[in-house]
């Protein structure tokens, strides 16, 4: 099994075949906006997303918003306002997105892991990227809200459901 199928296997059988609730992050600085790179994901056998997850039984939207930012980034952050909604529909992965405006209070950006993959770390990357950098990594190995926008400013302004599931 090569190390692509690997992660997507695990992704698949850790994430697959479910309805998913997950809460995401957008933190916006200097005109970039913090994103992760998953492994296993993607038409290309990567994505690149918001920090984010899915919340524990009795855990509040905010406090797991702040736990997996802190898990996939090193960031502590102060959760601001709700932005919107996206379905994510792409087999075998189902998920309803709920995403916020974050911002930075603290903490060391730092490449972390995905608690549910184990011994697999899906997470290959962090990193802020401009509107220019996202389009030469290319539309299609981003999260679908970059297909809504041109700028990232313009990320602020969505509202209600971004993308319907077809």
């Amino acid at each position: 099994m090569k190390l692509d199928d690997k992660f997507a296997a695990k992704i698949s059988k850790t994430f697959g075949k479910k309805l998913r609730i997950r809460i995401c992050g957008i933190l916006i600085e200097d005109d970039r906006i913090l994103l992760v790179k998953h492994k296993g994901l993607g038409k290309n056998g990567f994505l690149w997303s918001p920090p984010g997850g899915e919340p524990q039984f009795m855990e509040s939207m905010e406090d797991a918003l702040k736990r997996e930012f802190f898990e996939e980034t090193g960031l502590l952050i102060n959760v601001s306002e709700f932005l919107f909604v996206n379905e994510h529909l792409q087999s075998p992965l189902h998920a309803i997105e709920l995403f916020f405006k974050v911002e930075r209070k603290g903490g060391k950006l730092v490449r972390g892991k995905e608690p549910e993959t184990d011994e697999i770390n899906i997470i290959s990357n962090i990193d802020f990227l401009d509107t220019k950098r996202i389009r030469e990594i290319g539309i299609e190995n981003m999260h679908s809200l970059f297909s809504e926008i041109q700028s990232l400013s313009e990320i602020y302004r969505l509202k209600g459901l971004i993308n319907k599931a077809k």
